[in-house]
């Protein structure tokens, strides 16, 4: 009588292998841009409703109208959202589309922190954060499989 210890697999049943979309970095990326892009949506509105909550400030380098600005977080925040859900469905090359994104997201946050400095700095932590998961995701799955 044969047990299980002693049957041999067939060709091609071997383990399943580790994908990193799994993985909890990824993951949690992907949470983070979907909550980014939504703050940037959020952002973007209230520039564009020409809300009182921001700062005028002058002579900035980087000077730009506050409805403009507003539509610039308005359209990477829905971008973020949209990446961040094809990041959770898998896709490899939502990956590096957010990753590209998220920077983008970290740039532009940066360049609005004259006009709401809290606000800016966390999204642009939040943006940085998201590149280093997408990108210790992306380390994972080249590797033979998950590393401790």
């Amino acid at each position: 009588m044969a047990s299980d210890s002693t049957r041999t697999r067939a060709a091609g049943a071997g383990p399943t292998p580790w994908h990193a979309p799994t993985s909890g970095t990824t993951v949690l990326a992907a949470a983070l841009m979907i909550f980014g892009g939504a703050m940037a949506v959020f952002e973007g509105i209230a520039a564009i409703a020409h809300d009182d909550l921001f700062l005028a400030t002058r002579h900035y380098v980087f000077e730009f109208s506050l409805t403009g600005w507003g539509w610039v977080h308005l359209i990477l925040g829905i971008i973020l959202v949209l990446a961040g859900c094809a990041v959770l469905s898998g896709a490899l090359w939502a990956r590096f589309f957010g990753v590209f994104v998220a920077g983008l997201g970290a740039l532009a946050n940066f360049l609005w922190i004259p006009y709401y400095p809290v606000w800016a700095t966390v999204l642009v932590a939040v943006n940085l954060f998201i590149v280093w998961a997408l990108c210790r995701g992306m380390h994972h799955e080249a590797g033979d499989g998950p590393v401790a």
